[in-house]
Protein backbone atom coordinates (compact mmCIF):
# COMPACT_ATOMS: atom_id res chain seq x y z
CA UNK A 1 0.00 0.00 0.00
CA UNK A 2 1.40 3.40 -1.01
CA UNK A 3 1.35 6.43 1.28
CA UNK A 4 -1.28 8.07 -0.96
CA UNK A 5 -3.56 5.02 -0.79
CA UNK A 6 -3.13 4.91 2.98
CA UNK A 7 -4.03 8.61 3.21
CA UNK A 8 -7.21 8.08 1.19
CA UNK A 9 -8.14 5.12 3.42
CA UNK A 10 -7.51 7.33 6.47
CA UNK A 11 -9.86 9.96 5.01
CA UNK A 12 -12.61 7.35 4.72
CA UNK A 13 -12.09 6.16 8.31
CA UNK A 14 -12.05 9.78 9.53
CA UNK A 15 -15.35 10.47 7.76
CA UNK A 16 -16.91 7.43 9.46
CA UNK A 17 -15.57 8.61 12.82
CA UNK A 18 -17.18 12.03 12.29
CA UNK A 19 -20.52 10.35 11.58
CA UNK A 20 -20.15 8.28 14.76
CA UNK A 21 -19.28 11.50 16.61
CA UNK A 22 -22.50 13.17 15.53
CA UNK A 23 -24.47 10.08 16.52
CA UNK A 24 -22.80 10.00 19.93
CA UNK A 25 -23.35 13.69 20.60
CA UNK A 26 -27.09 13.30 20.00
CA UNK A 27 -27.58 11.72 23.45
CA UNK A 28 -26.24 12.57 26.90
CA UNK A 29 -25.22 9.03 27.71
CA UNK A 30 -23.04 8.67 24.61
CA UNK A 31 -21.73 12.24 24.38
CA UNK A 32 -18.30 11.42 25.80
CA UNK A 33 -17.84 8.69 23.21
CA UNK A 34 -19.01 11.13 20.53
CA UNK A 35 -16.34 13.63 21.53
CA UNK A 36 -13.69 10.89 21.50
CA UNK A 37 -14.74 9.79 18.00
CA UNK A 38 -14.52 13.39 16.79
CA UNK A 39 -11.05 13.90 18.24
CA UNK A 40 -9.80 10.65 16.72
CA UNK A 41 -11.30 11.51 13.34
CA UNK A 42 -9.75 14.98 13.27
CA UNK A 43 -6.32 13.66 14.30
CA UNK A 44 -6.48 11.06 11.53
CA UNK A 45 -7.64 13.67 9.00
CA UNK A 46 -4.79 16.03 9.86
CA UNK A 47 -2.23 13.23 9.55
CA UNK A 48 -3.63 12.19 6.17
CA UNK A 49 -3.58 15.80 4.94
CA UNK A 50 0.08 16.19 5.83
CA UNK A 51 0.94 12.92 4.06
CA UNK A 52 -0.86 13.99 0.86
CA UNK A 53 0.66 17.48 0.97
CA UNK A 54 4.18 16.12 1.43
CA UNK A 55 3.99 14.47 -2.01
CA UNK A 56 3.73 17.79 -3.86
CA UNK A 57 5.47 20.40 -1.68
CA UNK A 58 8.92 20.83 -0.24
CA UNK A 59 10.06 19.59 3.15
CA UNK A 60 10.28 23.20 4.32
CA UNK A 61 6.62 23.77 3.47
CA UNK A 62 5.65 20.61 5.34
CA UNK A 63 7.59 21.89 8.34
CA UNK A 64 5.64 25.15 8.20
CA UNK A 65 2.35 23.19 8.12
CA UNK A 66 3.41 21.17 11.16
CA UNK A 67 4.46 24.38 12.94
CA UNK A 68 1.07 25.96 12.21
CA UNK A 69 -0.68 22.84 13.52
CA UNK A 70 1.39 22.91 16.71
CA UNK A 71 0.67 26.61 17.28
CA UNK A 72 -3.04 26.10 16.64
CA UNK A 73 -3.17 23.13 19.03
CA UNK A 74 -1.36 25.11 21.74
CA UNK A 75 -3.71 28.08 21.40
CA UNK A 76 -6.75 25.79 21.35
CA UNK A 77 -5.67 23.97 24.51
CA UNK A 78 -4.92 27.27 26.24
CA UNK A 79 -8.33 28.71 25.43
CA UNK A 80 -10.14 25.49 26.31
CA UNK A 81 -8.52 25.44 29.74
CA UNK A 82 -9.27 29.10 30.46
CA UNK A 83 -12.78 29.45 29.07
CA UNK A 84 -15.67 29.17 31.51
CA UNK A 85 -18.95 27.48 30.69
CA UNK A 86 -20.67 30.87 30.58
CA UNK A 87 -18.29 31.89 27.80
CA UNK A 88 -18.83 28.84 25.63
CA UNK A 89 -21.43 30.45 23.32
CA UNK A 90 -19.16 33.34 22.34
CA UNK A 91 -16.17 30.97 21.98
CA UNK A 92 -18.19 28.85 19.55
CA UNK A 93 -19.14 31.99 17.61
CA UNK A 94 -15.47 32.95 17.32
CA UNK A 95 -14.56 29.46 16.08
CA UNK A 96 -17.27 29.70 13.44
CA UNK A 97 -15.77 32.99 12.27
CA UNK A 98 -12.40 31.27 11.76
CA UNK A 99 -14.01 28.69 9.47
CA UNK A 100 -15.63 31.43 7.42
CA UNK A 101 -12.42 33.42 7.16
CA UNK A 102 -10.52 30.29 6.09
CA UNK A 103 -13.05 29.69 3.30
CA UNK A 104 -12.59 33.28 2.07
CA UNK A 105 -8.80 32.93 2.05
CA UNK A 106 -8.96 29.58 0.26
CA UNK A 107 -11.24 31.09 -2.39
CA UNK A 108 -8.97 34.04 -2.99
CA UNK A 109 -5.89 31.81 -3.12
CA UNK A 110 -7.56 29.46 -5.59
CA UNK A 111 -8.49 32.35 -7.89
CA UNK A 112 -5.01 33.91 -7.74
CA UNK A 113 -3.39 30.51 -8.35
CA UNK A 114 -5.32 30.10 -11.59
CA UNK A 115 -4.54 33.66 -12.64
CA UNK A 116 -0.85 33.10 -11.94
CA UNK A 117 -0.74 30.34 -14.55
CA UNK A 118 -2.22 32.67 -17.12
CA UNK A 119 -3.51 31.35 -20.40
CA UNK A 120 -1.95 27.93 -19.87
CA UNK A 121 -4.48 27.28 -17.10
CA UNK A 122 -2.35 24.41 -15.86
CA UNK A 123 -3.90 24.53 -12.37
CA UNK A 124 -7.42 23.75 -13.62
CA UNK A 125 -8.50 21.86 -16.71
CA UNK A 126 -9.91 24.16 -19.40
CA UNK A 127 -13.27 22.37 -19.53
CA UNK A 128 -13.69 22.79 -15.75
CA UNK A 129 -12.64 26.42 -15.57
CA UNK A 130 -16.19 27.83 -15.52
CA UNK A 131 -17.17 25.46 -12.72
CA UNK A 132 -14.05 26.48 -10.83
CA UNK A 133 -14.97 30.16 -11.13
CA UNK A 134 -18.43 29.44 -9.71
CA UNK A 135 -16.90 27.43 -6.83
CA UNK A 136 -14.55 30.29 -5.99
CA UNK A 137 -17.29 32.90 -5.99
CA UNK A 138 -19.81 30.87 -4.00
CA UNK A 139 -17.18 29.73 -1.50
CA UNK A 140 -16.05 33.30 -0.83
CA UNK A 141 -19.64 34.47 -0.43
CA UNK A 142 -20.58 31.75 2.09
CA UNK A 143 -17.32 32.18 3.99
CA UNK A 144 -17.59 35.97 4.25
CA UNK A 145 -21.22 35.82 5.42
CA UNK A 146 -20.21 33.27 8.05
CA UNK A 147 -17.23 35.37 9.16
CA UNK A 148 -18.96 38.68 9.85
CA UNK A 149 -22.16 37.00 11.05
CA UNK A 150 -20.16 35.06 13.63
CA UNK A 151 -18.28 38.19 14.70
CA UNK A 152 -21.58 39.99 15.36
CA UNK A 153 -22.89 36.94 17.25
CA UNK A 154 -19.76 37.00 19.42
CA UNK A 155 -20.16 40.71 20.13
CA UNK A 156 -23.80 40.24 21.12
CA UNK A 157 -23.21 37.16 23.24
CA UNK A 158 -20.33 38.81 25.09
CA UNK A 159 -22.42 41.99 25.61
CA UNK A 160 -19.91 44.11 23.70
CA UNK A 161 -22.80 45.45 21.60
CA UNK A 162 -26.51 45.71 22.39
CA UNK A 163 -28.56 42.53 22.03
CA UNK A 164 -31.52 44.39 20.53
CA UNK A 165 -32.08 43.76 16.82
CA UNK A 166 -30.84 46.32 14.30
CA UNK A 167 -33.85 47.57 12.35
CA UNK A 168 -32.81 49.46 9.22
CA UNK A 169 -35.45 50.92 6.89
CA UNK A 170 -36.35 48.28 4.32
CA UNK A 171 -34.10 45.65 5.90
CA UNK A 172 -35.79 42.79 4.05
CA UNK A 173 -35.33 44.59 0.75
CA UNK A 174 -31.66 45.10 1.60
CA UNK A 175 -31.20 41.36 2.22
CA UNK A 176 -33.04 40.34 -0.93
CA UNK A 177 -31.18 42.95 -2.93
CA UNK A 178 -27.85 41.62 -1.68
CA UNK A 179 -28.80 38.07 -2.70
CA UNK A 180 -29.92 39.31 -6.12
CA UNK A 181 -26.67 41.22 -6.56
CA UNK A 182 -24.72 38.08 -5.61
CA UNK A 183 -26.54 36.03 -8.27
CA UNK A 184 -25.82 38.66 -10.93
CA UNK A 185 -22.17 38.97 -9.91
CA UNK A 186 -21.76 35.19 -9.98
CA UNK A 187 -23.05 34.98 -13.55
CA UNK A 188 -20.79 37.85 -14.57
CA UNK A 189 -17.74 36.33 -12.87
CA UNK A 190 -18.16 32.87 -14.42
CA UNK A 191 -18.34 34.49 -17.86
CA UNK A 192 -15.57 37.06 -17.34
CA UNK A 193 -13.62 36.70 -14.07
CA UNK A 194 -11.83 39.72 -12.71
CA UNK A 195 -10.21 41.03 -9.54
CA UNK A 196 -12.79 43.80 -9.20
CA UNK A 197 -15.64 41.29 -9.05
CA UNK A 198 -13.77 39.32 -6.40
CA UNK A 199 -13.46 42.43 -4.25
CA UNK A 200 -17.13 43.29 -4.86
CA UNK A 201 -18.51 39.91 -3.78
CA UNK A 202 -16.26 39.83 -0.71
CA UNK A 203 -17.41 43.24 0.47
CA UNK A 204 -21.05 42.44 -0.34
CA UNK A 205 -20.94 39.18 1.63
CA UNK A 206 -19.18 40.77 4.61
CA UNK A 207 -21.87 43.46 4.83
CA UNK A 208 -24.70 40.95 4.36
CA UNK A 209 -23.35 38.66 7.10
CA UNK A 210 -23.12 41.61 9.49
CA UNK A 211 -26.66 42.77 8.72
CA UNK A 212 -28.23 39.31 8.87
CA UNK A 213 -27.13 38.65 12.44
CA UNK A 214 -27.31 42.25 13.66
CA UNK A 215 -31.00 42.21 12.69
CA UNK A 216 -31.74 39.29 15.03
CA UNK A 217 -32.68 39.97 18.64
CA UNK A 218 -30.86 38.61 21.68
CA UNK A 219 -33.66 36.24 22.65
CA UNK A 220 -33.13 34.34 19.40
CA UNK A 221 -29.36 33.98 19.71
CA UNK A 222 -29.42 30.19 20.35
CA UNK A 223 -30.96 29.78 16.89
CA UNK A 224 -28.32 32.11 15.46
CA UNK A 225 -25.52 29.98 16.92
CA UNK A 226 -26.90 26.79 15.35
CA UNK A 227 -27.51 28.63 12.07
CA UNK A 228 -23.91 29.87 11.99
CA UNK A 229 -22.79 26.33 12.75
CA UNK A 230 -24.57 25.28 9.57
CA UNK A 231 -23.05 28.15 7.57
CA UNK A 232 -19.55 27.23 8.75
CA UNK A 233 -20.13 23.66 7.55
CA UNK A 234 -21.13 24.78 4.07
CA UNK A 235 -18.16 27.15 4.02
CA UNK A 236 -15.87 24.22 4.84
CA UNK A 237 -17.49 22.13 2.10
CA UNK A 238 -16.95 24.94 -0.40
CA UNK A 239 -13.29 25.07 0.60
CA UNK A 240 -13.12 21.31 0.11
CA UNK A 241 -14.23 21.64 -3.50
CA UNK A 242 -11.59 24.28 -4.15
CA UNK A 243 -8.86 22.20 -2.50
CA UNK A 244 -10.06 18.95 -4.09
CA UNK A 245 -10.30 17.47 -0.60
CA UNK A 246 -13.06 14.86 -0.35
CA UNK A 247 -12.85 14.61 3.44
CA UNK A 248 -13.37 18.36 3.84
CA UNK A 249 -16.38 18.17 1.55
CA UNK A 250 -17.90 15.30 3.55
CA UNK A 251 -17.13 16.92 6.90
CA UNK A 252 -18.51 20.27 5.81
CA UNK A 253 -21.68 18.64 4.51
CA UNK A 254 -22.14 16.78 7.82
CA UNK A 255 -21.73 19.96 9.86
CA UNK A 256 -23.85 22.02 7.47
CA UNK A 257 -26.74 19.59 7.30
CA UNK A 258 -26.75 18.78 11.03
CA UNK A 259 -26.59 22.48 11.89
CA UNK A 260 -29.45 23.24 9.50
CA UNK A 261 -31.56 20.45 11.01
CA UNK A 262 -30.82 21.67 14.54
CA UNK A 263 -31.83 25.19 13.47
CA UNK A 264 -35.08 23.78 12.09
CA UNK A 265 -35.82 21.94 15.35
CA UNK A 266 -35.12 25.06 17.39
CA UNK A 267 -37.24 27.22 15.11
CA UNK A 268 -40.16 24.86 15.70
CA UNK A 269 -39.51 25.10 19.44
CA UNK A 270 -39.64 28.90 19.21
CA UNK A 271 -42.50 29.08 16.69
CA UNK A 272 -40.21 30.79 14.21
CA UNK A 273 -40.09 30.46 10.44
CA UNK A 274 -37.06 28.49 9.31
CA UNK A 275 -36.87 30.45 6.06
CA UNK A 276 -36.99 33.68 8.03
CA UNK A 277 -34.00 32.54 10.07
CA UNK A 278 -32.01 31.78 6.95
CA UNK A 279 -32.93 35.19 5.54
CA UNK A 280 -32.07 36.87 8.85
CA UNK A 281 -33.69 39.74 10.63
CA UNK A 282 -36.72 37.95 12.06
CA UNK A 283 -36.20 39.55 15.50
CA UNK A 284 -38.70 42.14 16.68
CA UNK A 285 -37.41 45.11 18.57
CA UNK A 286 -38.39 45.03 22.21
CA UNK A 287 -40.36 47.97 23.60
CA UNK A 288 -38.43 50.72 25.34
CA UNK A 289 -40.33 50.01 28.55
CA UNK A 290 -39.01 46.46 28.80
CA UNK A 291 -38.00 46.95 32.44
CA UNK A 292 -41.24 48.64 33.49
CA UNK A 293 -42.89 46.70 36.32
CA UNK A 294 -46.42 45.46 35.75
CA UNK A 295 -47.57 45.20 39.35
CA UNK A 296 -46.27 44.33 42.80
CA UNK A 297 -43.91 41.43 43.29
CA UNK A 298 -43.62 39.22 46.38
CA UNK A 299 -40.18 38.60 47.86
CA UNK A 300 -39.16 35.44 49.70
CA UNK A 301 -36.12 34.51 51.79
CA UNK A 302 -34.00 31.38 51.46
CA UNK A 303 -35.26 29.87 54.74
CA UNK A 304 -38.87 30.30 53.61
CA UNK A 305 -38.04 28.69 50.28
CA UNK A 306 -36.48 25.78 52.18
CA UNK A 307 -39.72 25.35 54.16
CA UNK A 308 -41.75 25.16 50.95
CA UNK A 309 -39.36 22.65 49.40
CA UNK A 310 -39.26 20.47 52.52
CA UNK A 311 -43.05 20.25 52.53
CA UNK A 312 -43.42 19.74 48.76
CA UNK A 313 -44.43 16.49 47.13
CA UNK A 314 -43.02 17.35 43.73
CA UNK A 315 -40.54 19.97 42.49
CA UNK A 316 -39.59 21.01 38.98
CA UNK A 317 -36.45 23.08 38.37
CA UNK A 318 -36.29 25.19 35.19
CA UNK A 319 -32.73 26.46 34.63
CA UNK A 320 -31.62 29.34 32.44
CA UNK A 321 -28.58 31.41 31.57
CA UNK A 322 -28.56 32.94 35.08
CA UNK A 323 -27.65 29.53 36.48
CA UNK A 324 -24.68 29.41 34.14
CA UNK A 325 -23.55 32.93 35.07
CA UNK A 326 -23.70 32.12 38.78
CA UNK A 327 -22.13 28.68 38.21
CA UNK A 328 -24.91 27.28 40.37
CA UNK A 329 -25.22 23.90 38.67
CA UNK A 330 -23.34 22.02 41.40
CA UNK A 331 -25.38 23.41 44.35
CA UNK A 332 -28.52 22.77 42.30
CA UNK A 333 -27.39 19.15 41.85
CA UNK A 334 -26.84 18.91 45.63
CA UNK A 335 -30.29 20.35 46.27
CA UNK A 336 -31.78 17.78 43.91
CA UNK A 337 -30.07 14.95 45.77
CA UNK A 338 -31.12 16.24 49.21
CA UNK A 339 -34.75 16.64 48.22
CA UNK A 340 -34.89 13.20 46.58
CA UNK A 341 -33.46 11.69 49.79
CA UNK A 342 -36.40 13.29 51.61
CA UNK A 343 -38.82 11.58 49.23
CA UNK A 344 -39.56 14.66 47.12
CA UNK A 345 -39.96 14.02 43.40
CA UNK A 346 -37.51 16.37 41.64
CA UNK A 347 -37.27 16.84 37.90
CA UNK A 348 -35.83 19.41 35.51
CA UNK A 349 -37.71 21.13 32.72
CA UNK A 350 -35.30 22.33 30.03
CA UNK A 351 -36.46 24.66 27.28
CA UNK A 352 -34.83 23.99 23.86
CA UNK A 353 -33.33 27.49 23.74
CA UNK A 354 -32.47 27.95 27.43
CA UNK A 355 -29.08 29.60 27.70
CA UNK A 356 -27.09 31.03 24.83
CA UNK A 357 -26.56 27.99 22.65
CA UNK A 358 -28.33 24.67 21.93
CA UNK A 359 -28.01 22.21 24.80
CA UNK A 360 -26.37 24.75 27.12
CA UNK A 361 -28.33 23.72 30.21
CA UNK A 362 -27.99 20.00 29.47
CA UNK A 363 -24.21 20.36 29.40
CA UNK A 364 -24.17 22.19 32.74
CA UNK A 365 -26.43 19.64 34.42
CA UNK A 366 -24.41 16.74 33.03
CA UNK A 367 -21.24 18.42 34.34
CA UNK A 368 -22.84 18.53 37.81
CA UNK A 369 -23.78 14.82 37.48
CA UNK A 370 -27.53 15.36 37.61
CA UNK A 371 -29.15 12.01 36.66
CA UNK A 372 -30.16 11.96 33.00
CA UNK A 373 -33.55 10.45 33.72
CA UNK A 374 -34.79 13.51 35.66
CA UNK A 375 -33.78 16.02 32.95
CA UNK A 376 -36.78 16.37 30.65
CA UNK A 377 -37.44 18.49 27.57
CA UNK A 378 -40.24 21.06 27.44
CA UNK A 379 -42.65 18.82 25.54
CA UNK A 380 -42.14 16.01 28.05
CA UNK A 381 -42.86 18.05 31.17
CA UNK A 382 -45.09 20.98 30.21
CA UNK A 383 -48.31 19.14 31.10
CA UNK A 384 -47.01 18.29 34.59
CA UNK A 385 -46.68 21.80 36.02
CA UNK A 386 -50.33 21.92 37.07
CA UNK A 387 -49.72 18.96 39.43
CA UNK A 388 -46.44 20.32 40.83
CA UNK A 389 -46.03 21.71 44.35
CA UNK A 390 -43.08 24.06 43.75
CA UNK A 391 -41.25 25.23 40.65
CA UNK A 392 -37.77 26.75 40.97
CA UNK A 393 -36.97 29.13 38.10
CA UNK A 394 -33.20 29.50 38.34
CA UNK A 395 -31.95 32.25 36.08
CA UNK A 396 -34.55 31.70 33.35
CA UNK A 397 -36.66 34.55 32.02
CA UNK A 398 -37.92 34.56 28.44
CA UNK A 399 -38.43 30.78 28.35
CA UNK A 400 -40.98 30.98 31.24
CA UNK A 401 -42.70 34.20 30.14
CA UNK A 402 -46.51 33.87 29.86
CA UNK A 403 -46.56 36.94 27.60
CA UNK A 404 -45.47 34.62 24.78
CA UNK A 405 -48.93 33.04 24.98
CA UNK A 406 -51.07 35.89 26.32
CA UNK A 407 -49.77 39.02 24.55
CA UNK A 408 -49.93 39.03 20.72
CA UNK A 409 -47.93 42.29 20.69
CA UNK A 410 -45.03 40.84 22.65
CA UNK A 411 -41.70 40.42 20.81
CA UNK A 412 -41.73 36.75 21.86
CA UNK A 413 -45.41 36.17 20.96
CA UNK A 414 -46.05 32.63 19.77
CA UNK A 415 -42.89 31.15 21.27
CA UNK A 416 -43.67 27.94 23.20
CA UNK A 417 -42.66 28.39 26.85
CA UNK A 418 -42.55 26.35 30.03
CA UNK A 419 -45.89 26.86 31.79
CA UNK A 420 -44.38 27.21 35.25
CA UNK A 421 -47.17 29.54 36.45
CA UNK A 422 -49.60 26.60 36.51
CA UNK A 423 -47.78 25.14 39.55
CA UNK A 424 -49.00 25.69 43.12
CA UNK A 425 -45.99 27.91 43.96
CA UNK A 426 -43.22 29.41 41.84
CA UNK A 427 -39.90 30.68 43.23
CA UNK A 428 -37.88 32.79 40.80
CA UNK A 429 -34.13 33.20 41.43
CA UNK A 430 -32.98 36.56 40.03
CA UNK A 431 -30.48 39.27 40.82
CA UNK A 432 -33.03 42.02 40.18
CA UNK A 433 -36.34 42.77 38.49
CA UNK A 434 -34.57 43.63 35.22
CA UNK A 435 -35.94 42.14 32.00
CA UNK A 436 -34.29 39.18 30.30
CA UNK A 437 -31.87 39.00 27.37
CA UNK A 438 -34.66 39.72 24.90
CA UNK A 439 -35.48 42.95 26.73
CA UNK A 440 -39.05 41.86 27.58
CA UNK A 441 -40.58 42.18 31.03
CA UNK A 442 -42.06 38.98 32.47
CA UNK A 443 -45.61 39.09 33.95
CA UNK A 444 -44.80 35.86 35.81
CA UNK A 445 -42.90 37.91 38.40
CA UNK A 446 -46.08 39.68 39.50
CA UNK A 447 -48.44 36.71 39.80
CA UNK A 448 -49.95 35.85 43.18
CA UNK A 449 -48.35 32.39 43.30
CA UNK A 450 -44.86 33.70 42.40
CA UNK A 451 -42.17 34.63 44.93
CA UNK A 452 -38.91 36.38 44.02
CA UNK A 453 -35.68 35.21 45.67
CA UNK A 454 -33.16 37.96 44.91
CA UNK A 455 -29.39 37.51 44.88
CA UNK A 456 -26.72 35.35 43.33
CA UNK A 457 -28.28 32.01 42.36
CA UNK A 458 -25.40 29.95 43.72
CA UNK A 459 -25.46 31.72 47.10
CA UNK A 460 -29.26 31.46 47.29
CA UNK A 461 -29.20 27.70 46.66
CA UNK A 462 -26.40 27.29 49.22
CA UNK A 463 -28.52 29.13 51.79
CA UNK A 464 -31.47 26.85 51.05
CA UNK A 465 -29.23 23.82 51.53
CA UNK A 466 -28.06 25.18 54.89
CA UNK A 467 -31.66 25.70 55.96
CA UNK A 468 -32.59 22.16 54.93
CA UNK A 469 -29.72 20.79 57.01
CA UNK A 470 -30.89 22.68 60.12
CA UNK A 471 -33.06 20.79 62.63
CA UNK A 472 -35.94 23.15 61.93
CA UNK A 473 -35.72 25.29 58.77
CA UNK A 474 -38.11 27.83 60.27
CA UNK A 475 -35.61 28.61 63.03
CA UNK A 476 -32.59 29.33 60.80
Amino acid sequence: MTSLTAAHAADLVAALLFILSLAGLSQHRTSRAGVAYGIAGMALALAATVVVASRSISAGAVALILLAMALGAAIGLWRARRVEMTQMPELIAVLHSFVGLAAVLVGWNSYLEVERHGAAQSAVAADLLTIHHAEVFIGIFIGAVTFTGSVVAYLKLSAKIASRPLVLPGKNALNLGALGAFAALTAWFTASPGLGLMVAVTVLALLLGWHLVASIGGGDMPVVVSMLNSYSGWAAAAAGFLLDNNLLIVTGALVGSSGAYLSYIMCKAMNRSFLSVIAGGFGIEAPASGDAEQGEHHEIRAREAAELLAAAKSVIITPGYGMAVAQAQHPVADLTRRLRERGVEVRFGVHPVAGRLPGHMNVLLAEAKVPYDVVLEMDEINDDFADTSVVLVIGANDTVNPAALDDPASPIAGMPVLKVWEAERVIVFKRSMASGYAGVQNPLFFRDNTDMLFGDAKQSVDQILQSLDAPDPALT
